[in-house]
């Protein structure tokens, strides 16, 4: 009587029933046939449509994708096997989708830069529009500059202490209907238009002032508005990702919560909330339509007191220079996009800095 042992199959796991087996140490493709491999399909795709008199550039970007998926998926399962052939496709997914998301800010930060870069030097950085008239070719935006950093810090400055505090008071000590209450309205405030709370600050200086006090405080005061929700919510889920063994440990050597919280916990969470408060901060510097109602919009002087008169900020500079229409006006306001993308840029370096400083050391 003659007896069969099945052999172990060594097909690829995934591989469906029926096909061959494959052995883990089957053929591999180079490394660099990836590259090479896309390469060859744009230049093939590019004079396809270069021949057929159809050459765009998106329809390009779309046919050179997919036929480059599709062969290396091809040539990935008859060299190598089917489960390096999913991760190579979904690997060029991943890579499109990351692809697509990032053209459209290069797209943003090449035309700005492009258009802005004509007009923005040393001049264009230290005189204001004091005593010159929308057709002259002349004139700065140093006085936006100022009232962007003097409006934007004291937004800062009352955004901060709040949110954090709030932060700290969800995680740490809220409980009940309270802290229900509070994540309620902080969820509701995260999505509330910018006109609006411009409209509820306006509403507000008039109750207290009266009619037509508009200054940068009252600007400042309606940026918080919608600086805080957003610092509370990036300082909230950064306390939460601070290990519980941390406070635990802490306790157990007596200390106190309010100095566990001081002590461990904000520092460990530094970089997190310092990342969540310049995104607050980049949320709110861009903002026109609040500033418009509650800083002004016709300040052409330079202006260092939130509390006198009207402030202008860079994006109502970039706003009433649009307007305007002339082709002089729509390069100061190209050349005064490009310095708010080069401050707000400033700031994350110098958010960098502070993190790394303050973030506890690790090392022994």
């Amino acid at each position: 009587m003659t007896t069969t042992t099945d052999k172990p199959s060594t097909g690829a796991p995934g591989d469906g029933p029926g096909t061959p087996p494959q052995s883990l140490l089957a053929g591999s493709l180079p490394r660099y046939f990836p590259p090479a491999l896309l390469a060859a399909v744009a230049v093939v795709v590019a004079g396809l449509l270069l021949v057929a008199g159809s050459f765009s550039l998106p329809l390009f970007a779309i046919a050179t994708v997919v036929g480059y998926a599709a062969l290396l998926t091809v040539i990935s399962t008859r060299v190598e096997n089917r489960r390096k052939a999913k991760d190579r496709l979904v690997t060029t997914i991943v890579y499109t989708c990351f692809g697509l998301a990032m053209a459209p800010l290069l797209s943003l930060l090449w035309t700005v830069a492009s258009m802005g870069i004509v007009r923005l030097d040393g001049y264009f950085l230290t005189v204001s529009m004091s005593g010159v008239t929308p057709s002259m070719d002349a004139g700065g935006v140093y006085h936006a500059i100022v009232g962007t950093i003097a409006i934007t810090l004291f937004a800062a400055l009352i955004s901060i202490p709040i949110g954090l505090m709030t932060a700290i008071y969800l995680v740490e000590y809220g409980e009940g209907r309270l802290k229900q209450a509070i994540t309620f309205f902080v969820d509701v405030m995260t999505g509330i238009p910018s006109i609006v709370a411009g409209l509820f600050v306006v509403a507000l200086w008039m109750m207290i002032f009266g009619p037509g006090n508009t200054n940068g405080a009252a600007g400042a005061i309606a940026l918080s508005v919608l600086m805080i929700p957003v610092v509370v919510r990036s300082s909230e889920e950064m306390l939460r990702l601070v290990p519980d063994e941390l406070r635990e440990a802490s306790y157990a050597l007596g200390v106190p919560k309010w100095l566990t919280i001081v002590k461990v916990v904000l520092p460990t969470a530094t970089a997190g909330i310092t990342t969540g408060i310049m995104l607050a901060i980049a949320r709110v510097v861009g903002e026109t339509a609040p500033l418009i109602l509650t800083a002004g919009s016709s300040a052409v002087s330079i202006n260092w007191n939130l509390f006198d008169g009207q402030m202008m900020s860079l994006p109502v500079f970039i706003y009433s220079q649009v307007r305007m229409g002339d082709a002089i006006n729509y390069e100061r306001a190209w050349a005064a996009a490009l310095t708010l993308i080069l401050i707000v840029m400033l700031l994350f370096f110098v958010a960098r800095l502070i993190s790394r400083f303050f973030a506890p050391k690790l090392g022994r």
